[in-house]
């Protein structure tokens, strides 16, 4: 008797939710999440360092770590250009293979959408929608989205509006920014039918910042976005789709700002040029300076022989943890070129700011503003309006008329001081708990603790296309028996 092989299968179509911040803890507050993975299946995911969006999603989608994809935090010195660059959008910067291109090795036409992920501008995914203003000439920026191809931009903004980017981040993010993307997701779904689709839901990341996880506010912005994803939800399964909710990190109490980049500068280490009265750091002149992102900071030193000054000024600074050299970083998957020359990590209740002036009437203008692409760190005070300025919502009103008229506005409504900051995350979770979980519609497909290196395996078994690697891979995931690695010696 001859044996033929089997026609190739179509792939099950697969919606994955990257819901920041989500947690054991907060299940109790979203049970339509909850009941995803009670009636399905559920496991802990072992989070890399650091434990911040763009490093996290690099790694679910090559399986690798930051040392190998690196992506070392949300955004780093750029060496060659000398300076500080976060939240780029080139998929370009990723390194190694991504989950669609294993899975068109096996399914050639595999297709994707990329609903907001980040590093979503030239990715070979099928569709793309990522935030992206409108720059004028005259200063003036607008909100927008990107879309790939072109045609879905003026599709996505006459069905749903215009993407409402100012509740994306800044003083204003709310549930808006989400709720439009979770329209978005089900258009793409309903009318192109994607084999795989990303949808990045940010929500969570706010109020668990501004107040900390336990307060009743947060469980409130847990609540809302459980009920805003009930039609996704929906729409997935009469779609037949596998659906698996995971998240990047947990964000934990941490009300303790750490000033890295002043203890460089006390100590002669950091240097600034001054223009029209305001100080701006100056990478390439400085022998060191930090890129802060949340509880971990990337030291740049220029020199060899400063290591030892700088290892002095940084290893008694109130509020710091570990401070990581070569061995450290290797230890922790961060051995990456554009890793600093050393790596701080803050304590549990601490996280470093970016600042680096020593008196506030010389920041920069940018400081006051929501600001990502200037400021060299990340600011989380960004989600406030200055409590200290009686009138800060005078001149945001006052603001919004000049840009409503056309006019060029400033919107200097940020604070300078960080202490209403009240949450954190980048540092590797302290108890499950408090880490990121995954959640899987499908029973029995998970359990136990799932690493998220081996998510990208993950969604090739779920899609009916893994390999034995990827098979292996995901045993190690779900029973703790032996992974390709480690079964190889």
């Amino acid at each position: 008797m001859t044996l033929t092989a089997p026609a190739p299968c179509a792939p099950a179509p697969l919606l994955v939710l990257d819901v920041v911040g989500l947690t054991p803890r907060l299940l109790a507050h979203m049970p339509r999440l909850a009941a995803l993975g009670g009636q399905g299946s559920q496991a802990a995911l072992d989070t890399v360092l650091p434990a911040v969006t763009c490093s996290v999603q690099a790694t679910f989608l090559t399986g690798t770590t930051p040392a190998e994809h690196g992506i070392v935090a949300n955004g780093w010195y750029f060496r060659d250009l000398g300076e500080v660059l976060l939240w780029r959008q080139s998929h370009e910067l990723i390194e190694g293979e991504r989950v669609w291109d294993a899975a068109r090795r096996r399914h050639p036409g595999y297709t994707v959408a990329n609903i907001c992920w980040w590093y979503a501008m030239g990715a070979d995914t099928d569709w793309t929608v990522t935030p992206r203003p409108v720059y004028y000439a005259d200063g003036r920026k607008e909100p927008d989205c990107y879309t790939r191809p072109p045609a879905l931009h003026d599709e996505l903004t006459g069905r749903l509006g215009t993407f409402p980017l100012f509740t994306y981040w800044g003083p204003n993010a709310g549930l808006p920014s989400t709720r439009w993307i979770i329209d978005a997701t089900r258009h793409v779904m309903a009318t192109r039918s994607p084999d795989l689709t990303l949808a990045y839901l940010p929500h969570l990341d706010y109020d668990l910042q501004r107040f900390g996880p336990g307060d009743p506010r947060s469980h409130r912005a847990a609540a809302a976005l459980d009920e805003a994803l009930a039609p996704l939800l929906e729409d997935a399964r009469r779609q037949g789709r596998t659906v698996v909710a995971l998240s990047e990190y947990g964000i934990t109490d941490a009300g303790r700002p750490v000033d890295v980049n002043r203890a460089l500068r006390r100590a002669g280490l950091l240097e600034v040029h001054t223009q029209d009265g305001m100080e701006y750091l100056d990478p390439g002149a400085s022998r060191a300076f930090a890129v802060a992102d949340h509880q971990l900071a990337h030291v740049y030193v220029r020199r060899p022989e400063d290591l030892g000054a700088v290892r002095a000024a940084l290893e008694g600074l109130d509020g710091v943890d570990l401070l990581l050299d070569e061995q450290g970083k290797k230890e922790h998957g961060l051995d990456h070129p554009r890793s600093g020359e050393l790596v701080l990590l803050a304590e549990p209740d601490a996280w470093f700011t970016y600042y680096y002036w020593l008196d506030d009437a010389r920041a920069p203008d940018f400081a006051r503003h929501v600001e990502i692409h200037r400021k060299p760190g990340y600011d989380p005070a960004e989600l406030f309006m200055d409590p200290e300025d009686p009138y800060v919502r005078v001149k945001a009103a006052r603001a919004l008329v000049r840009k409503k008229l056309g006019m060029r506005y400033r919107m200097a409504v940020v604070p300078l001081d960080p202490s209403p900051v009240r949450g954190s995350h980048g540092r590797l979770p302290g108890h499950p708990d408090d880490g990121p979980v995954l959640l899987c519609s499908r029973p029995g497909a998970v359990a136990g603790r799932v690493a998220a290196t081996e998510v990208k395996a993950l969604l090739l078994e779920l899609a009916g296309l893994g390999g034995t690697m990827a098979a292996r891979g995901l045993q190690q995931a779900t029973t703790g028996a032996p992974g390709p690695v480690e079964s190889a010696g």
